[in-house]
């Protein structure tokens, strides 16, 4: 796994690189051509900005998945050079995370925040791979993987809600 950690914020609270890499790496396991990540970790009106921009959601929001898009050539020998540049696939695509949103919901959800990095961070890093959760069935689908994952990190099922006492 080559991953590229690119911080635009201030937040004491942002994991290192490595373990950015254990996480993404544990989600693309399965994945055998994607070896390359984007993690760019920003504030708020950032994550807005580009909210907005493409998703037409005027708000900051946790996660932001860019998967990786192979542009399309005419000419043969352009696409079999281009390929050969871009790494027949080894690019997944870019994740863009917004540090003082990570933070807020895990305290309202009562995890620490490392746990809900590690969340997003597979969470997006499968957006990357083609899953999501339209409709109910793609939804239990990504959940259930996701759950898998954490636990193998030791982190509990993110989707059932705390109580506090």
């Amino acid at each position: 796994m080559n991953l590229d950690l690119q911080v635009a914020c201030e937040n004491a609270h942002i994991p290192s690189l490595a373990q950015f890499e254990q996480w993404a790496q544990l989600a693309v396991k399965s994945h055998a051509n994607a070896t390359e990540v984007t993690i760019r970790v920003v504030e708020p009106a950032e994550s807005q900005a580009l909210n907005l921009q493409y998703r037409g959601k005027d708000k900051p929001t946790n996660v932001l998945s860019f998967p990786f898009e192979e542009p399309e050539f005419e000419d043969p020998e352009i696409a079999a050079a281009m390929a050969q540049e871009l790494g027949h696939g080894d690019y997944l695509g870019d994740l863009v995370i917004n540090a003082d949103l990570v933070a807020e919901e895990a305290a309202q959800q009562g995890k620490t925040t490392q746990h809900h990095w590690a969340h997003l961070v597979i969470h997006g890093t499968l957006h990357l791979q083609g899953y999501d959760h339209i409709d109910d069935d793609e939804a239990k689908l990504m959940e259930n993987l996701e759950i898998q994952l954490l636990a193998q990190l030791n982190i509990a099922n993110p989707y059932i809600a705390k109580t506090h006492d």
